[in-house]
């Protein structure tokens, strides 16, 4: 049984950085066993170095730059070269060689931030669902593989990857507002083809195109959630995260799909013990 950790332990600087600006993550790593911990630590950590490279460059190129520098990085761990001196690069370099995490796996990752340094939304459903996967369901499927989960269905697997589909798109919802601000959007051209959530006010047809990708989601983790009895026990600390998005997308629901409505963003104070009936119950 996995128990919710009633206190924090100390933390390395890879766990400090993904506390600091990952909260959700860091708390579904806590229900992962102790010695297992770091291992999520270090790729939720990169994860963060990737994604805020967007938010952090004034110029395009800069960002196209940063991001080479971690596919160099990764070529080398993967070469068996000694990792670059850096917070997150070395216990990263650890866990990739432990696990033997899929270079291609994480540059995908990598390819999915660059394509969106530019300020184009994707142009359709399918385009932000892949960017989604890319993101959130492929950071899921490595986690997996730093808690040693094998089955022989691959079911865990499947499943991890549905849940963060889920994951990114409603935290790709919640974002709107935020994005809006910097001339950003990540609702499709098809359905927003004025683009419209630029302008930071919710219409009817902001409304339905939120309702779309909160379909998307849902559908995603009904997927998820008819593969329960399948899923390893051992998955439970990457798959709470669809607990949290089920949370996230009944607050856009209730906002009439509004995702500039304050109420979106309101924080959940029964989150960790929203979490820890999951993890108790072994359901999502």
């Amino acid at each position: 049984m996995i128990l919710f950790a009633a206190k924090e332990p100390a933390l390395s600087p890879v766990g400090v950085l993904v506390r600091q600006h990952d909260r959700d993550r860091y708390v579904t790593a806590l229900f992962a066993p102790e010695h297992r911990r770091e291992n999520l630590f270090a790729l939720y950590a990169f994860n963060y170095e990737i994604a805020k490279v967007r938010e952090t460059v004034r110029e395009i190129e800069m960002g196209r730059i940063r991001l080479q520098w971690w596919r160099d990085a990764i070529a080398e761990i993967v070469a068996g070269k000694p990792p670059m001196q850096h917070e997150v690069v070395e216990p990263l370099g650890r866990v990739i060689r432990a696990y033997e995490l899929s270079q291609a796996a994480l540059e995908r990752m990598i390819a999915a931030r660059e394509q969106y340094l530019l300020p184009d939304p994707p142009e359709t459903m399918a385009d932000l669902e892949d960017y989604a996967d890319a993101t959130g369901g492929t950071l899921n499927v490595l986690a997996l593989q730093t808690l040693a989960v094998k089955d022989e269905k691959g079911s865990s697997a499947i499943a991890a990857r549905h849940t963060g589909v889920a994951y990114a798109l409603a935290g790709l919802l919640r974002a709107t507002p935020f994005n809006a601000r910097f001339g950003r959007s990540f609702i499709p051209v098809r359905l927003d083809p004025g683009r419209r959530a630029l302008e930071a006010k919710s219409t009817p047809a902001l409304c339905d195109a939120a309702a779309t990708i909160v379909g998307a989601a849902r559908a995603r983790l009904d997927k998820a959630r008819a593969m329960e009895d399948e899923i390893h026990e051992n998955a439970m600390p990457v798959m709470l995260s669809a607990v949290i998005a089920a949370r996230w997308l009944k607050q856009i629901e209730k906002a009439g799909y509004d995702v500039f409505s304050p109420r979106i963003l309101r924080p959940d104070p029964w989150r960790s013990l929203r979490l820890y009936r999951a993890a108790r119950r072994g359901r999502i």
